[in-house]
């Protein structure tokens, strides 16, 4: 993939952004910005306020405190222009199941109030970026994940809008079909339109040009996915090859050299402020629990040990607050 074009003028901006559901604080004042034909990828687990500040920042759920523009409209005052200046997919793709793929693309012309001369236009785009040209015909219900993923994609943007908010749009497709859809989202960049994109899948992450990490309604880190590498991960990696590598984690999670340690792929990451002497304790734990060690190395850190060091150290700092409060 070619790396879009990105410009440093802003076309979503947000500052103290809260949403309070009652005494659950969903969004806990978030501030970040977007640039224009930027990748912006929010990262986080389900429950984390994700969706939650997409529907503010699409005009469709009203903000308990803060502000925020996209695409130059306040997203308070201006809910309904908003939504003309934007393109929305869901994870549940808003398609209509009994409707067939080219009177799906209709029903959201008209949604859109395209002009007569544009709609045939955009149609054939659609079908051609889809690749259903030969399915015009076929109900929605019978294609595919991946080919659903592509028409609502196409809907979403019929309109031509210069920022596209994508909620999950890859969620429950294989692997095959999300890697042509973020080939799409790479072209629309590339074109200078905006993507917001939120997602739980950290392979999904590489492919952001910035990454903002929400957990709990707040958002604890922001950056491209090399700085969120390099300056926000202290600690070394230790990557390990082991067997039992399930009862091997349970047992170095007890030394005092290894903060935390976690399964990944078929083996172990450690991670450790002093790599030398974490190493040394490990490799003594393994031999002293009779397990076979294949092979230690410290290695760059994946967005996948950030994510856990970030979510664990600001587990810890909200244990360490409630005990000071007690």
């Amino acid at each position: 993939m070619s790396p879009p074009t990105v410009t440093n003028e802003p076309i979503v901006e947000v500052q103290d952004l809260e949403k309070r559901f009652g005494a659950f604080r969903a969004v806990a004042g978030v501030s970040f910005a977007v640039r224009r034909g930027e990748i912006f990828g929010f990262l986080g687990p389900n429950g984390a306020g994700k969706s939650t500040t997409i529907r503010m920042l699409c005009g469709l759920l009203r903000p308990t405190a803060g502000t925020g523009r996209v695409a130059g409209l306040d997203i308070v005052r201006d809910t309904e222009r908003i939504k003309t200046r934007i393109g929305y997919m869901s994870q549940r793709f808003s398609l209509y199941d009994e409707l067939t793929v080219e009177e799906n693309i209709d029903f959201y012309s008209g949604i859109y109030r395209l002009p007569r001369d544009r709609k045939e236009a955009r149609k054939d785009w659609v079908l051609g970026m889809a690749g259903l040209r030969g399915h015009r015909h076929a109900r929605t219900a019978e294609l595919s994940g991946g080919w659903k993923q592509r028409l609502a994609l196409g809907c979403a943007i019929l309109h031509e809008p210069p920022v596209l908010f994508l909620d999950e749009p890859t969620s429950g497709v294989d692997p095959n079909s999300r890697r042509q859809f973020w080939d799409l989202i790479y072209a629309l960049s590339e074109q200078g339109v905006s993507v917001f994109v939120t997602t739980h899948y950290m392979e999904e992450s590489e492919y952001c040009d910035r990454l903002g990490i929400i957990y709990r309604g707040e958002l604890i880190a922001l950056g491209t996915p090399r700085e969120l590498k390099t300056q926000h991960m202290r600690s070394a990696v230790l990557e390990l090859d082991c067997d039992r590598p399930n009862d091997a984690m349970l047992a170095l999670e007890r030394l005092p050299a290894v903060q935390e340690v976690a399964l990944f792929g078929k083996g172990l990451h450690a991670v450790a402020p002093d790599p030398a002497a974490a190493e040394a304790a490990i490799r003594a734990a393994l031999a002293a629990g009779g397990f076979r060690l294949a092979r230690i190395e410290r290695i760059v850190p994946t967005l996948e040990d950030v994510f856990v060091s970030l979510i664990e150290a600001r587990d810890l700092a909200a244990g360490t607050q409630a005990e000071v409060r007690q």
